[in-house]
């Protein structure tokens, strides 16, 4: 069993602990860490922990430089449609297919316990992503029902103000447009 099997074989609130000092330390002190877990009686080399740190040092990158860019993107470009997050739901389908795919092709020789664990872990991702669509598509319900509802008062207060049945119609086009965009996204 190589050394980066261990760090991932830790009990997970180790591991916690583990990645908690990592980024406290700013992911330095790997010898300390050694120690702390020799202590606590596990066997990990620095190597295997800096190869630890360093990929968890860039998965927290990367999260951060996606938070950095969505709230860019979110001030610069309001979506009140929300049409970023179902791209998004759509692009995770596709992976999460494409994961499950793949785990349908390994061979009977990997560790069906390993084989499960990852199929559970895509299931989860399936029942989530799911909920999210699901809430996705009730958003998107709404805004064309209130856009419905709008073209119906619009009509009303032209009808109402004297405006021609031409102008009515138009305003209620424009309207439902919006909501025909809308429940088309």
């Amino acid at each position: 069993m190589s050394d980066m099997s261990k760090v991932r074989e830790l009990p997970e609130k180790v591991r916690d602990q583990l990645d908690q000092r990592l980024a406290s330390t700013g992911f330095r002190g790997y010898r300390e860490l050694e120690r702390w877990l020799a202590d606590a009686g596990f066997e990990i080399g620095k190597s295997s922990l800096q190869r630890y740190g360093r990929r968890l040092e860039q998965r927290l990158a990367a999260v951060q430089a996606s938070t950095h860019a969505a709230r860019a993107i979110a001030s610069a470009a309001p979506d009140e449609a929300d049409q970023r997050s179902a791209a998004v739901i759509s692009l995770v389908q596709t992976e999460l297919f494409n994961t499950l795919v793949g785990l349908q092709e390994l061979t009977d020789e990997e560790d069906p316990a390993k084989r499960l664990k990852a199929l559970s872990q895509v299931a989860k991702g399936v029942s989530d992503l799911t909920r999210a669509s699901v809430t996705q598509k009730k958003w998107n319900d709404l805004i064309v029902a209130r856009a419905q509802a709008a073209a119906k008062t619009a009509d009303s207060i032209a009808r109402k103000g004297g405006l021609s049945e031409t102008a009515a119609a138009e305003i209620r086009r424009a309207i439902l447009g919006i909501a025909a965009t809308e429940a088309a996204t």
